[in-house]
């Protein structure tokens, strides 16, 4: 495997069984887990905190679907992209015979033109859109896109499943790097990812990285919170993070 991809990256959930926090919606009984069980796919809004499994449950919903994924980001992207992608969307619904998913992440960031010229498109069938935000959809998704789509919110991920999404990290980690770092202590990297998960794997990724080659194989929150701050210092002009790491310690 290649050694330059991201841990986050590698331990992308690739079943509904595999995503953590959300069984409301992937659960045996889950919203989600039944519209794909049931191929009745609508399009829909994932509305939760940052890195909560947004993206990954509109890739996973595409593969066991069966469905050709388009991906936008509302950061980026225009009304010329959206037209672009539809217009290849309806192309490939006239050999498929299932409409494609166009998922759009950020779409709190589309302003109202933008988002009206999604709405033909989902009316007419061409593409199932599944949109991401971070934001209230009743306040930020124009009204008539919101009244074609089922809103699902994301829960932020509780201490617990923090604490066995690090396990996993460090298992993935040491397991690619032939290592066997033990992570003493775990409340410094939770606190750090504010309940976001890929934000978590990556800082443990970071620390550990750090120590490798050293002898050092105990990680404790001190070690965490020294490399943390050191690699905050480098961009973060306010000083907040800082503060931030030190409350896990309070």
């Amino acid at each position: 495997m290649n050694q330059n991809i991201p841990l986050a990256e590698k331990l992308r959930p690739k079943t509904l069984e595999d995503v953590l926090g959300q069984e409301h919606l992937t659960g045996e009984k889950g919203t989600i887990r039944k519209m794909i069980e049931n191929d009745t796919l609508n399009s829909l809004i994932f509305w939760g905190p940052p890195g909560t499994g947004k993206t990954t449950l509109a890739e996973i919903i595409s593969e066991k679907s069966g469905r050709k994924f388009f991906k936008l980001s509302a950061v980026s992207s225009g009304v010329k992209d959206v037209r672009d992608v539809i217009e290849d969307a309806k192309k490939q619904n006239l050999f498929s015979g299932k409409s494609p998913i166009l998922f759009i992440d950020e779409i709190h960031r589309f302003n109202k033109s933008q988002q009206d010229s999604l709405l033909h498109a989902v009316e007419k069938g061409w593409v199932v859109l599944i949109g991401a935000t971070t934001e209230n959809p009743s306040f930020e998704v124009v009204s008539a896109l919101l009244s074609r789509s089922q809103v699902y919110v994301l829960k932020a991920l509780t201490y617990e499943k923090l604490e066995e999404l690090i396990d996993i990290a460090l298992t993935r980690y040491n397991k690619d790097e032939n290592e066997n770092f033990v992570i003493k202590d775990k409340q410094a990297f939770i606190q750090y990812s504010g309940g976001d998960g890929r934000k978590l794997i990556n800082s443990v990724e970071l620390v550990l990285n750090q120590f490798k080659n050293s002898g050092k194989k105990e990680i404790q929150n001190e070690d965490v919170m020294s490399v943390l701050q050191e690699t905050m210092a480098l961009y973060d002009k306010n000083g907040e993070q800082h503060y931030d790491i030190i409350s896990a310690f309070i």
